[in-house]
């Protein structure tokens, strides 16, 4: 009776030890179909990705909103999800792409333009907010053969190094030009204090700007 057990669990135990063997073909059979899944698994994601992109993109044209801006002096009629700031409107939607994206958050500055002539952060600011207002960003300061005045003094001055600032660091001075602004350079860092400049360009940008008011016609 015992030698009859012993034969019948044999085989069960034979099975157990081929099971655990691992053979050059089960190898490459196991190799195959994990590579088989990783595939699968990249064509599911990209599938699962382009479906949501393209969600996004019918939902932005359906929530989309008329907005008509003025940008430095010219009318454009546009259509814009009502959330988008008018930073990403300028450089997005009418590739005015001298404003920078620096924090996002308000507070490096690099996205200043100006709104019916006051500094405001371009980031923090609704496109659809701005609708019968006079916008100007850089590219209405001055232009390559025009230079307004505090460009041409950036430049003479060497107030910047990597430039990524520099276009919010200009639009902030210009404005100051037409803000009550003691004569001291203390005054012009305190009125400039919301523009940083990660190279630490400051005193050149303070020489800047203090050139041209020393040059500046008396209003």
């Amino acid at each position: 009776m015992s030698d009859r057990s012993e034969r019948d669990q044999k085989p069960e135990a034979a099975s157990r030890a081929e099971f655990g063997k691992s053979t050059r073909r089960t190898f490459i059979s196991r190799l195959g179909m994990a590579g088989l899944l990783a595939t699968t698994a990249r064509v599911t994601t990209a599938f699962g990705q382009s479906s949501v992109k393209e969600h996004s993109a019918s939902a932005e044209s359906k929530d989309a909103i008329p907005v008509t801006l003025t940008v430095n002096g010219k009318r454009h009629d546009l259509r814009i999800d009502p959330r988008t700031s008018l930073l990403d409107c300028l450089r997005e939607h009418l590739h005015l792409t001298g404003s920078k994206k620096g924090c996002d958050h308000g507070q490096c500055g690099a996205c200043t333009v100006h709104i019916n002539g006051r500094r405001v952060l371009s980031c923090l600011t609704l496109a659809a907010l701005c609708e019968g207002d006079e916008i100007t960003s850089l590219e209405g300061i001055g232009q390559p053969e025009n230079l307004h005045s505090m460009q041409a003094a950036f430049v003479a001055c060497d107030a910047y190094q990597c430039g990524y600032c520099t276009s919010g660091q200009i639009m902030s001075a210009v404005a100051l030009l037409k803000e009550p602004c003691g004569p001291e350079d203390a005054d012009v860092k305190e009125l400039m204090s919301g523009n940083i400049c990660r190279c630490g360009a400051y005193a050149n940008i303070v020489t800047a700007i203090q050139s041209v008011r020393k040059n500046a016609k008396p209003a």
